[in-house]
């Protein structure tokens, strides 16, 4: 069941260079997870389980990390709604595409 959708962005400290793979590489992981993603300039959203998506946040930190990032700041946006029901990435944006 679809009960939350979360907006990550992750900035590895590391040199502009190999900040964009690092992303790229986070970005992968998203979409790897077959979960409905949505790319943007400065955020990923991504929508599924509420518990299956905190343990992806989590494993986005690792993938910084494991990349050669000393450290990772990111900030994260959850809509949760424990019966469900929360807007969809579609509903959210179609429009405008």
């Amino acid at each position: 069941m679809i009960n939350a959708s979360v907006a990550i962005q992750v900035l590895p400290k590391v040199e502009d260079k190999k900040l964009l793979h690092i992303v790229d590489e986070v970005i992968a992981y998203l979409k790897s997870t077959g979960l409905n993603v949505f790319v943007g300039p400065f955020e990923t959203t991504i929508e599924g389980e509420f518990e299956q998506l905190m343990e992806i946040i989590k494993r986005c930190q690792l993938i910084c990390i494991e990349q050669g990032a000393p450290s990772v700041m990111s900030y994260i946006k959850i809509n949760y709604a424990p019966e469900g029901g929360i807007w969809t990435i579609n509903e959210k944006v179609a429009k405008h595409q």
